[in-house]
């Protein structure tokens, strides 16, 4: 009987002390808790454990994750195939990046007024750690024209069937087999790199790709028109400008024979039908005022050079631009080649400067270029050179190639446009001419140096050369990244700031003759 007492006993003390041990082990929780809770309430930073897009965000204040955040997401990006490399600002890409939501959302873990909720959070956060991402928007069309700017400087691209037309004849120009870019999987590793904390370099994805069946029936109905006479209307003023007939001069069946021969370039003849009434014939009445200049310096020493000017300027000049239609200069001035008259001059190659056929005629599309950046124009498409010109300064260069890189733009204003183009005496000079508007802005260009970089020195042993001795063979240029903004004024006022473009451009390797030549010592 004793015993049973006594084990009742012991089991009653038992219980006592698993109660009160369990009580103070939630009374000693709750204290910790209490005390852990005022720690963090005074904390005004991002708890441990917290990273954004693969950023380690801990203990940073709200300021502090932002410049970390925004220096790895918006860092430059690089893309390259073989010896083309560009490099992409993701300001230039016009991408909303909210990273200040995100901060947000990791200042608030941990601090829910909810005692054990946010003391779960913090350990739980330490232990174990919390990824957030970021809100991002992409401009797929600012990143489908990077992309295409880019395939347009790819070597061995691929190069599409073209046409223009001259006098009365319509030239189709054969394209030919070559790489293009594969733009998605480009477009997908441009996303992948704003986000990711290491790799911003990104090899282009390439493949070979056949040139199409040119389409004769397609080409007709693109540049058929009925002639139209050129009027203008008052009150308001509204300039028509006039539209020359656009036919065939044989049938369509008649143009696939032609087209069916192997050869490089086809000619169809047209049957022009100009109006009674021309534009032109308007006069003054709808082109009254000078709308934009722009001039650049050429040496008018150099025959070859000053000849190729001369033909592209002939070709430009007088060209009208109706609101709303794009002028593509390429499709204006027409391939350059002998039989036009072109002459060898020295243009930029394989990073190398050496002579080719029309080299000279991007002086002609830079100066133009500015003139319409003056005019407060839209570009639709541009590119700057791979190395610096003489002729104008870092980002305000347009740089142009027969069947792959052309410079285009839109008449966004409300009346037709006249571009007068001169060549003459080592002064390029273009001028833009129409009607001014209701509102019109002073335009003012801005370029900023980002970085220079420095040309290297490539010696090459000659032993045409007594020994000891150096020529330069081909003069280095610096290479530069730089950004270019355009401002609009109205007296005086700033009423906007934009970005036109970061451009890179390499450098240029000089290129230095040693003499390995041995000289006999004379007796």
């Amino acid at each position: 009987m004793r015993n049973r007492r006594n084990k009742r006993k012991i089991q009653k003390v038992n219980r006592k002390v698993t109660i009160i041990t369990t009580l103070c082990i939630i009374i000693g929780l709750l204290f910790f808790s209490v005390i852990f809770s005022l720690i963090n309430m005074g904390n005004r930073k991002i708890i441990n454990g917290i990273k954004i897009e693969g950023i380690d965000v801990s203990n940073l204040s709200q300021q502090e994750a932002n410049k970390k955040v925004e220096e790895i997401v918006k860092k430059d990006i690089v893309i390259y195939y073989e010896d083309l490399e560009e490099t992409i600002n993701i300001e230039d890409l016009n991408i909303k990046i909210n990273i200040m939501n995100s901060i947000q959302e990791a200042l608030k873990i941990g601090r829910s007024s909810n005692i054990i909720k946010d003391n779960y959070d913090i350990l739980f956060t330490m232990l174990f750690q919390r990824k957030l991402n970021i809100e991002i928007e992409y401009d797929e069309e600012k990143i489908d024209k990077k992309i295409e700017e880019i395939s347009n400087k790819l070597p061995g691209s691929k190069v599409k069937n073209s046409y223009y037309i001259e006098n009365e004849e319509l030239i189709i120009k054969k394209g030919n087999d070559g790489l293009i870019i594969e733009k998605e999987k480009v477009k997908n590793s441009i996303k992948e790199a704003i986000k990711s904390t290491e790799n911003k370099t990104i090899k282009i994805p390439v493949k070979n790709e056949k040139i199409e069946k040119i389409d004769i029936e397609k080409i007709h109905n693109e540049i058929y028109k009925e002639p139209q006479d050129a009027y203008i209307t008052k009150n308001p003023t509204k300039v028509y400008a006039h539209i020359n007939g656009v036919d065939f001069n044989i049938s369509i069946e008649e143009a696939n024979k032609i087209i069916q021969e192997e050869k490089e370039e086809y000619i169809i003849p047209l049957k022009i039908t100009i109006p009674e009434k021309t534009l032109d014939k308007l006069g003054e009445e709808a082109f009254p005022n000078k709308l934009s200049e722009f001039t650049t310096r050429y040496n008018a020493s150099n025959e070859n050079r000053s000849t190729n000017l001369e033909l592209a300027s002939e070709k430009v000049n007088g060209t009208i631009v109706l609101p709303g239609e794009i002028f593509s200069y390429n499709k204006i001035v027409g391939e350059r080649t002998i039989a036009k008259g072109y002459k060898e001059a020295t243009i930029y190659s394989g990073g190398k400067v050496v002579p080719g056929i029309g080299g000279g005629i991007c002086q002609l599309s830079s100066t133009l270029y500015n003139a319409v950046l003056y005019s407060n124009l839209e570009i639709t498409s541009r590119s700057n050179h791979r190395f610096t010109t003489s002729y104008v300064k870092e980002g305000r260069d347009a740089t142009v190639s027969w069947g792959t890189i052309d410079f285009c733009f839109k008449n966004t204003r409300n009346y037709p446009i006249k571009i007068v183009s001169t060549v003459n005496n080592g002064i390029v000079r273009i001028g833009i001419y129409g009607i001014e508007e209701e509102n019109e802005y002073e335009v003012e260009l801005q370029t900023t140096i980002l970085e220079t970089i420095p040309f290297k020195i490539n010696y090459i042993n000659d032993n045409t050369l007594e020994e000891g001795k150096e020529e330069i063979k081909q003069y280095g240029a610096d290479g530069i990244r730089s950004q270019t903004y355009k401002i609009l004024k109205q007296n005086g006022i700033v009423v906007s700031k934009s970005l036109l473009s970061t451009d890179t451009y390499s450098s240029l390797e000089q290129i230095v003759r040693r003499g390995t030549k041995k000289i006999k010592n004379s007796i």
